[in-house]
């Protein structure tokens, strides 16, 4: 265990979000622009129409600085964060998958050379050749997605990795072909939604046309393809996250995701049909518009792994919650349930390894820091807050002593870990917590 990041009013897990799906739009920007241009480029070449490479130039330097940039900070972000928010389950992922990164940081390579290659290396090469160079950097960016999925899906659907330890049993699990061809689908629709803002700002009507006209079929063949695949991807949940699914999925990120794949589908089969109509602020409403199903779709995933951040090994708070014989290890609650989860976590202050009557509110707060905070706020007003809940459900403290007995029940909760004196520390800083007299 490692010391908690608490983000008061919000949850760590609500902050890597946020930047997780931030980076979705430069890092499936950078797998899906240059597939669109390099068949503009060849078009170009082709019906010999040097006019349309004037924006393959610019739409190749919007790849450069907004997925180089900050898609690359935006993606140490998400390191930094999650090695804050959960450093067991990143450490886990390392030590199981580090061949895998490695793999993905060799394609990430050939990304970076790549896109410097093609932008420098416009009328210093023959065409054919530096569409040859989009080309690989195309299938070198849609590889490292190929490796990313597998560990994304191994984080909602281990396979049989739990039985046997194995790098591919995880990685090739059964949530990985649909999630991997709705991710293709939605980094098509990414780069026909930025190619658009690119052409409203090219004066040339019929180079607008054209291009504006292009990525809109990219960008209804990609909504097709996930959409296709969304339903291949529910489909493959198992039962549990099904449940998951009717129990947390809120309406409106439902609606998110549907709404935003109609409005986006209208968008584009407009500019289909009058693609001399694309304009810079409807455009660049379209990437809001993206931004909202995006944000929908990874909050419901991650929402649907509950209790777990790894199923059948992690629960969402760290605490390793069943036996894997094949890596050595064993399930962490017997020994926390005997000696104290205060006891166990190392970074816990002296004061409050032992609970007592003049510490009991700090180590019930403690308790909540290491078992709760991972997705419950500790403050009055903030995400999915300990203290409204309580107050909602009208909970004193026997009554939420009798609650954290039945977590075991309730299917997105992972159990209380602990000592019964831990247990009612915890109830009774909640109650205090609920009634305003604590801060």
């Amino acid at each position: 265990m490692y010391p908690v990041w608490e983000v008061p009013g919000l949850t760590a897990g609500l902050v890597l979000g946020l930047i997780a799906a931030f980076h979705m739009l430069p890092s499936h920007l950078s797998v899906g622009a240059m597939w669109l241009n390099v068949y503009l480029e060849s078009r170009a070449e082709r019906e010999n129409r040097p006019e349309l490479l004037d924006f393959v130039r610019k739409y190749s330097r919007l790849l450069l600085i907004f997925s180089y940039v900050f898609g690359s900070l935006s993606g140490v972000g998400i390191w930094f964060a999650a090695t804050l928010a959960a450093p067991r389950a990143i450490s886990g992922l390392i030590h199981n998958y580090v061949w895998g990164w490695a793999t993905e940081w060799v394609f990430f390579i050939v990304e970076v050379v790549g896109i410097f290659v093609y932008v420098y290396s416009f009328d210093k090469v023959d065409r054919k050749t530096h569409i040859r160079i989009g080309w690989i950097f195309a299938l070198g960016s849609w590889t490292t997605m190929v490796v990313i999925v597998g560990i994304l899906t191994f984080m909602l659907t281990p396979g049989l990795w739990p039985q046997t330890g194995g790098f591919f049993d995880g990685f090739f699990n059964r949530t990985y072909w649909p999630q991997l061809f709705l991710r293709t689908g939605s980094m098509l629709v990414i780069a026909a939604a930025y190619a658009t803002v690119i052409a409203a700002r090219v004066y040339d009507a019929k180079v607008r046309s054209t291009v504006a006209r292009a990525a809109s079929v990219f960008g209804l063949g990609g909504l097709a393809l996930g959409a296709a695949c969304f339903f291949w991807y529910r489909a493959s949940l198992p039962a549990h996250a099904v449940e998951i699914v009717e129990m947390l999925v809120k309406p409106g990120l439902r609606q998110g995701m549907i709404g935003s794949t109609v409005l986006l589908a209208l968008y584009f089969g407009w500019l289909i049909v009058k693609p001399a109509s694309a304009r810079f602020w409807p455009a660049l409403a379209s990437i809001l518009v993206l931004f909202a199903g995006i944000w929908s779709f990874e909050r419901s995933r991650e929402l649907i792994r509950k209790p777990w951040v790894i199923p059948n090994y992690m629960y969402s708070n760290q605490i390793i919650g069943a036996d894997l014989p094949a890596k050595g290890v064993r399930s962490e609650i017997p020994a926390i349930n005997e000696r104290g989860i205060l006891k166990t976590a190392p970074f816990v202050p002296k004061n409050l390894r032992e609970v007592n009557d003049e510490n009991r509110l700090q180590a019930g707060r403690m308790v909540a820091l290491l078992e709760c905070a991972a997705c419950h706020s500790l403050q009055q007003g903030g995400v999915r807050s300990l203290a409204r809940i309580a107050r909602e459900k009208e909970l004193d403290a026997d009554m939420m002593e009798g609650l954290l007995y039945s977590l075991d029940q309730m299917p997105y909760m992972p159990p209380f870990a602990g000592t019964d004196p831990e247990r009612r520390a915890l109830a009774e800083f909640v109650a205090a917590l609920s009634k305003g007299e604590l801060r």
